[in-house]
């Protein structure tokens, strides 16, 4: 099971601005910023089991790493749990509009499974990115 997951961006007020925006209809929301070495900053969805009532699992930090490799996390798919498909509409529609690019509608996919519900958009770095609701209806 993971835990939590960090990325590099290219720049982190981008990368801010179209998290925030996309990831909202989720339930997620900025729950930490700050400098250790990089400027970064940690996503959140309410989650009733951690002691502040939320839980930290993906991050963003702005640059390259200093133990080398490309300058930005990149060509990666990284999806998110929808409660509801109106969640992965919703999703789909707020990373549009804050910049993103169309990479598959909302919509069922059966290759998957009968009821996987999802959409896809690239985000500015490059990754493709996606809501998914596994429920009927």
């Amino acid at each position: 099971m993971l835990d939590h997951m960090t990325f590099r961006v290219t720049n982190i007020a981008q990368a801010k601005a179209f998290y925030s925006a996309a990831l909202a209809p989720l339930g997620y929301s900025i729950c930490f910023e700050g400098h250790y070495g990089a400027n970064m900053f940690g996503m959140a969805y309410p989650d009733a089991t951690q002691p502040d009532g939320k839980k930290a699992d993906v991050w963003f930090i702005d640059g390259p790493s200093p133990y080398g490799g490309p300058a930005a996390t990149s060509g990666c798919h990284l999806a998110w749990h929808a409660a509801n498909r109106a969640q992965v509409d919703a999703f789909y529609q707020a990373a549009l509009a804050a910049g993103g690019k169309d990479n598959g509608a909302p919509g069922l996919r059966p290759d998957y499974h009968p009821h996987y519900y999802g959409a896809f958009v690239i985000d500015p770095e490059g990754n493709n990115i996606e809501a998914v609701c596994h429920l009927p209806e």
